[in-house]
């Protein structure tokens, strides 16, 4: 078979299986009591994967070089790295929200990549001087990696701001660092009674009881409301305030939480290695390790934005919605530093691009 053909066979193949895939993962979370949905989404998730594979294996092969030269093989690589991440997230937490999060998104980027651009760049071309070096592969894939598993990582932490319907709440588990000593605010209990508990002020007109979990259903109902502590003094009557977080959201916070941290925790390392990689290359092209060019400048702050996440996760204790609107805020980077500085203007890292 001419592999251009089937280049374009695999590309919708990708696209449709992807599609159907995310209807899959959205109507098991709406629906949870249909069985299988959720191996049926790891299924599409794995389909789609092998597919993006076999594309860019198609194309190393007719091209003769590592397919990372142009828009639309970058694209599907990132599509490739997304999948192949999302099942390592979701085989680690065993949650089909992971789905949910991620789909969407390989989905509107293999739409983007097989639908949308012109055919004249979606067709292999041979190289130009500059990107004839091993390099190409050793640092472009690393780079794609590191955009994939941090894309992951972000979209897990809006994630757990969805879930948390972005109140502040404190976690328990092993996603927090050394400086983990932490107010125990938040703690899951079953009271004996249904009235809620009232807060004994000591010493202080601010001073805070333990808040509890009650049931909303005088103690017989299965969903729990997160209650803050009654504050009463001798001048003002007790006020209360409560959100509605039932036992299993909060653990799916819990996990979401830890998972996104750990994949992150993956995706930083792979972006140290690649940003220093192309430094390495740099040179050997240009005559200079850093020039700040615009691709250069996004990536040294995408680094600087998830060194300050992991630095605030490990030293400085941070768990739950502060480092979670961190990394939120890190997909939006990662997203500048891999499409938006080729729209906006010219650079080195132009070749095969927009402009």
């Amino acid at each position: 078979m001419d592999l251009v053909v089937l280049q374009n066979w695999l590309d919708n193949i990708s696209f449709a299986v992807l599609f159907a895939t995310m209807l899959v993962y959205w109507v098991g979370a709406a629906f949870p009591g249909i069985p299988y949905l959720s191996a049926l989404g790891t299924a599409g998730m794995a389909v789609a994967n092998l597919s993006i594979a076999a594309l860019l294996g198609s194309r190393w092969i007719e091209a003769g070089y590592f397919p990372l030269s142009n828009l639309y093989e970058s694209l599907f690589f990132l599509v490739w790295g997304i999948t192949a991440i999302h099942l390592v997230a979701e085989n680690m937490s065993r949650s089909r929200l992971v789905g949910v999060a991620t789909s969407p998104v390989a989905m509107a980027i293999s739409a983007f990549a097989a639908l949308t651009l012109p055919a004249t760049m979606q067709s292999a071309e041979p190289l130009v001087p500059a990107l004839k070096s091993n390099w190409l592969m050793m640092h472009v894939s690393v780079m794609m990696l590191s955009y994939s598993t941090l894309m992951v990582g972000a979209l897990l932490a809006i994630a757990f701001l969805i879930v948390t319907r972005g109140q502040k709440i404190e976690l328990t588990g092993s996603s927090f660092g050394t400086n983990g000593n932490r107010n125990r605010n938040y703690r899951l209990q079953r009271p004996q009674n249904p009235e809620p508990q009232i807060a004994e002020t000591a010493d202080s007109a601010l001073a805070f009881s333990e808040p509890s979990f009650n049931s909303n259903n005088n103690g017989l109902g299965t969903t729990a409301v997160l209650e803050l502590a009654t504050v009463q003094t001798a001048s003002t009557a007790p006020t209360q305030t409560a959100e509605l977080l039932s036992p299993q959201r909060l653990n799916l916070a819990e996990t979401l939480d830890n998972i996104s941290y750990r994949i992150i925790g993956l995706g930083f390392p792979l972006l140290t290695v690649g940003i220093i990689a192309g430094a390495v290359w740099a040179n050997e092209a240009w005559g200079s390790y850093w020039s700040w060019d615009p691709k250069e400048t996004w990536a040294l702050i995408t680094w600087l934005v998830f060194a300050a996440y992991l630095h605030a996760r490990i030293t400085r204790g941070w768990q739950g919605r502060r480092p979670a609107i961190l990394a939120a805020t890190g997909f939006v980077v990662v997203w500048i530093c891999y499409l938006g500085v080729n729209l906006l203007g010219k650079g080195l890292h132009s070749y095969g691009w927009f402009f």
